[in-house]
């Protein structure tokens, strides 16, 4: 009766220990593994995938209406996710991807530096160019939300040096959102952000569409 109850005792805790432990954003991973169930991935899809830029277009196939596009975003995401979700958000068969990441590694810690986001993003590269080494892989560059001033400038080193990184890749493109979102006199518009000065309204993306159409296949 002891073993029984011990065994018991163990199991309930095993059971509720790997419930408090699972890894952030494992729930996104699995809403979107039910979405693959429910409706089967489309082959040579545009993938997006990145962080809550990507989520909150939840209406990007509107602005896109003559592409399929799989929107794989999942909010708060940094690059060390998409490196640790990877098998995960790579299980398609596009023709092209799109990644929108990086922000929020700076968000998350304020003191990084941007080699440390670049060499994360070159990671990520790789694991893509594995499975698929031949396919379109697009960076979108990060954005300059007004809440995030103070991180500009290593969000700015981020973007140049990716862009340079991507310039030497086959198949690769950097995709400029930056200066779309700036007025007149180059100041990034706030009226293109919602109240908390980080995520878009609608007229913000249907400036990065204009941007992003002529490198969309």
């Amino acid at each position: 009766m002891k073993k029984m109850l011990s065994a018991l005792l163990l199991l309930t805790f095993t059971l509720f220990f790997s419930q408090e432990k699972k890894p952030m954003f494992w729930q996104d991973i699995q809403n979107f593994k039910q979405l693959d169930q429910e409706s089967k991935p489309t082959k040579d899809a545009i993938l997006l995938i990145g962080s809550s830029s990507f989520t909150k277009w939840t209406d990007v196939a509107n602005y896109f209406p003559t592409k399929t596009i799989i929107n794989r975003g999942f909010g708060g995401s940094r690059l060390t996710d998409l490196n640790y979700y990877a098998n995960d958000l790579l299980n398609y068969q596009p023709k092209q991807i799109i990644i929108y990441c990086g922000e929020n590694d700076f968000a998350d810690n304020d003191q990084l530096k941007a080699d440390v986001v670049v060499d994360r993003f070159k990671i990520f590269y790789k694991k893509i160019r594995t499975k698929f080494p031949n396919i379109e892989v697009d960076y979108i560059s990060i954005k300059y939300s007004p809440s995030r001033e103070k991180l500009w400038p290593q969000m700015k080193e981020a973007n140049k040096k990716i862009a340079a990184f991507m310039k030497k890749q086959p198949h690769s493109e950097f995709i400029d959102i930056t200066k779309v979102m700036e007025d007149s006199n180059g100041n990034i518009r706030k009226d293109l952000f919602v109240e908390d000065m980080l995520h878009m309204t609608p007229e913000g993306y249907k400036l990065w569409t204009s941007v992003m159409n002529p490198y969309m296949k």
